[in-house]
């Protein structure tokens, strides 16, 4: 008997089911974010041919200097979710303020936030990047959406997701019932369900940091290091192999499907963390616990921190849950 071949369009259909009470609007959002990612995807694969390639010549919010195809995929996500009608609001790590849906189009029910890509300084080099993007419900009532509306707990997300862009474009998602991979066939155009339930392993494979700004981190991250390596004399393990990519996607990707432990800590450099909590941290974070994983701040569960501005970054320890409760317990031990 032959597996059957699963669409994503069928998939986000048959979860629906299972809630009555559903109008659509939320399946059909889900579908365009994966359609925006079509359109994404077909640019990287062919960027250098097109001019895409290199600077675009403008600084974002976080004063970096925006790519070509950082521009071109913020571009294509908010022509993709603005006259819908389903979104309130949207909030993009390129933009510094939140994105208005046009009047016109009426104010839906849901909220998007995006990193439309991640891992940019990549893209010249030819190494993966990605989008992460996480959906909440509105909490203002009526009218144009606010920006209360983007700064909400990860416990409140009703989705979250991301597209790698490599070797295969893959996309993966949680509705909070569960994590699936699916992959884009270039033929057909069709993402195809390639990995069901996706569960972190319990044995973890990798260690996933840049130990380069080694000498900026704490005490407590530095003794972190040593345990995962087997160096701690109080506590010797199997060391962990180290991988590091330099795409937050990537390196998150890889070690949800293998096992391990991704950390950015805050460091004497940046104390308050390099990542973006809305944008990257929070629906990485939903993703990570529905496949039994973890991740903190080194001191707080992710899902439990209000944010307080659009751009708010946060130090990131994410994988597996035993690892990362490892990392709080030597920040708690070793740092004041």
């Amino acid at each position: 008997m032959h597996e059957q071949i699963v669409t994503i369009e069928r998939h986000i259909i048959d979860q629906e089911r299972s809630h009555p009470e559903a109008t659509g609007a939320f399946s059909n959002l889900l579908y365009d974010i994966a359609l925006a990612a079509k359109i994404i995807a077909r640019e990287t694969t062919r960027a250098g041919l097109v001019d895409i390639l290199g600077l675009a010549g403008s600084r974002n919010v976080q004063d970096e200097q925006q790519m070509k195809l950082d521009v071109f995929a913020d571009n294509t996500i908010i022509r993709m979710n603005s006259y819908t009608g389903r979104l309130a609001v949207m909030a993009s790590e390129e933009r510094k303020d939140i994105i208005h849906v046009p009047k016109e189009y009426g104010s839906g029910r849901y909220v998007l936030v995006f990193d439309p890509l991640d891992g940019s300084a990549n893209i010249d080099v030819n190494v993966s990047i990605g989008t992460i993007f996480g959906i909440y419900r509105r909490l203002s009532e009526g009218g144009p959406g606010t920006l209360m509306d983007c700064l909400q707990k990860g416990v409140r997300l009703v989705a979250a997701g991301y597209v790698v862009y490599g070797s295969s474009t893959m996309m993966v998602y949680t509705t909070g019932k569960g994590v699936h991979g699916f992959t884009l066939d270039p033929g057909l155009g069709e993402f195809l369900l390639s990995h069901q339930n996706i569960c972190i392993p319990d044995r973890p494979k990798y260690i996933s940091t840049n130990q380069g700004y080694e000498r900026y981190w704490s005490s407590g991250v530095r003794r972190l290091t040593q345990w995962l390596q087997g160096m701690d004399p109080e506590d010797p393990r199997k060391p962990l192999s180290f991988r590091y990519i330099g795409s937050l996607v990537a390196d998150f990707h890889r070690n949800l499907l293998e096992g391990g432990i991704f950390y950015y800590p805050a460091d004497t450099r940046r104390p308050r963390g390099k990542l973006r909590l809305l944008y990257e941290a929070i629906p990485l974070a939903f993703i990570v616990e529905q496949a039994g994983g973890y991740a903190s701040d080194g001191r707080h569960r992710i899902l439990d921190i209000q944010p307080e501005s659009l751009h708010q970054r946060v130090p990131l320890f994410i994988g597996n849950r035993e690892l990362v409760e490892k990392a709080e317990e030597f920040v708690s031990r070793y740092d004041a």
